[in-house]
């Protein structure tokens, strides 16, 4: 099963001006380990604030903004509108790996971007995003 990974825009945006991360043509590039995800735009559904039942039961999960499109969601910023339900979520993108972390970790353009740097390097995708979280890859 493939692993997919929910990125915050905020968090998107602060990697993007710290150049950790470029993002171009669909695709993010963790610039420390040349490691590249494709992305889907995305929310995270944080709450229902109408009082409505969560019928599509959504609260809690991560889904891509043109599914839920196409069930009749209107999103704007961080409110979404769906039938009598309202809720607020959390714009971002869900990235899926390209190629596996085994074909990454013998890649030139992994070597690359490490130019020689000695430190531990990161054995999973998991890894190696909780490294950018913490400020560093």
């Amino acid at each position: 099963m493939e692993n997919k990974f929910f990125f915050p825009q905020a968090a998107l945006d602060s990697w993007t001006v710290d150049e950790r991360v470029d993002v171009r043509n669909g695709e993010l590039t963790v610039l420390g380990e040349g490691r590249r995800y494709a992305l889907a735009e995305a929310v995270r559904v944080v709450r229902e604030v109408s009082g409505s039942v969560d019928t599509h039961d959504l609260v809690g999960r991560v889904k891509a903004r043109a599914s839920l499109e196409q069930l009749g969601a209107e999103i704007v910023e961080t409110s979404m509108l769906l039938g009598d339900a309202a809720y607020d979520v959390e714009p971002g993108w869900v990235a899926s790996p390209v190629g596996t972390f085994a074909q990454h970790e013998g890649s030139d353009v992994r070597k690359k971007a490490r130019a020689g740097r000695t430190e531990a390097s990161s054995k999973t995708d998991e890894e190696l995003l909780t490294r950018l979280l913490a400020g560093s890859p």
